[in-house]
């Protein structure tokens, strides 16, 4: 057997348009021990353990076995390794890290490693993978777990519209607002077409949505089902008759190409959220700011989210 030290280090990517949102979602959600790497050996260390899978920026988290100045000095520890006879293995050199080697260097550090572990190698589907990194100085060594990439199924709805969030977009917002699941609550008070609470539902969320528009709420009660989740979690009617205490929300701000959300609207809505949720994620096309302070939250992160000339502004409150 084997064991882990209870350090992570997870790679993660992400387009340069969505670096702030990036960095804000892997900052909330796994409380970095250090600072953040955005180069392209883009990495991550912490103490918490997620599932990679949860982040759509996150490629996979490394379960730290051991590190040393060179791969030579982890092969003692490689030869500790004893797998159960069915358990089969490989070794992979992540692609991530400071001065990552070549195609060639790769296959025989993957080698010499893999030739210490006692267990069936298997390079197709095996049971446990190792994964090997350089970071600063120091070569680690640790169990490799790969983000899993069901939720991607999410992006052909049976109803969608072009303006709401793409997934990416809702399952970070999603992720700075609940950081921990357990026991949490999130509502969207202006759900559209169910992304998020979809989003959310499908991390183990207690989620539920609600909207003015009954286009929008038959479209997402369609959305939901589709996906095995129950379609009364999404409610018709005004947010700001919504009763009920939840742990977090998530606020797509109502806009129009062609009209503004009058004032009294928007710090009606926000002073109806301040009521409902504990913590919120407020995401606007307008600058909406003052309106939040009137409304008595306090602002902990603010970031963009841009899509050609088309930005999003969003705000962490409490």
């Amino acid at each position: 057997m084997y064991a882990t030290s209870g350090k992570h280090l997870y790679t993660f990517a992400c387009h340069e348009n969505e670096q702030e949102l990036c960095m804000l979602e892997l900052t909330t959600l796994l409380e970095p021990s250090s600072e953040i790497r955005m180069d392209m050996g883009s990495y991550v260390w912490s103490e918490r353990c997620i599932p990679p899978g949860r982040s759509p920026f996150i490629h996979g988290r490394l379960d730290v076995i051991g590190e040393g100045e060179t791969v030579m000095d982890l092969l003692p520890l490689a030869k500790n390794i004893h797998l159960l006879p069915n358990e089969t293995f490989k070794v992979v050199c992540l692609k991530e890290g400071d001065q990552a080697p070549d195609y060639a260097q790769s296959r025989q550090l993957e080698k010499e490693v893999g030739m210490c572990i006692k267990g069936k190698a298997q390079m197709k589907q095996p049971k446990v993978t190792f994964g090997l990194i350089r970071t600063g100085e120091k070569w680690i060594l640790g169990q490799w777990t790969e983000a899993d990439r069901l939720w991607q199924i999410h992006r052909q709805k049976p109803q969608n519209y072009s303006t709401g969030f793409g997934i990416t977009l809702a399952r970070a917002l999603v992720n700075i607002a609940v950081p921990r699941v357990e026991n949490h609550r999130l509502l969207d008070p202006c759900c559209g077409m169910g992304t998020v609470v979809i989003e959310a539902l499908s991390m183990g969320i207690d989620a539920k949505g609600n909207d003015l528009n009954p286009l929008a709420v038959r479209g997402a009660r369609i959305n939901l089902p589709h996906y095995g989740y129950d379609s009364d979690r999404i409610t018709l009617g005004d947010m700001n008759e919504l009763q009920d205490l939840y742990d977090a929300a998530i606020l797509d701000m109502p806009y129009n190409l062609c009209s503004v959300l009058p004032d009294a609207e928007q710090r009606a809505m926000l002073e109806s959220l301040r009521r409902l949720a504990k913590r919120a994620v407020i995401v606007s096309t307008e600058w909406v700011e003052e309106h939040l302070l009137e409304a008595e939250w306090t602002v902990k992160e603010y970031r963009t989210v841009h899509k050609g000339t088309f930005i999003r502004h969003i705000w962490l409150c409490v």
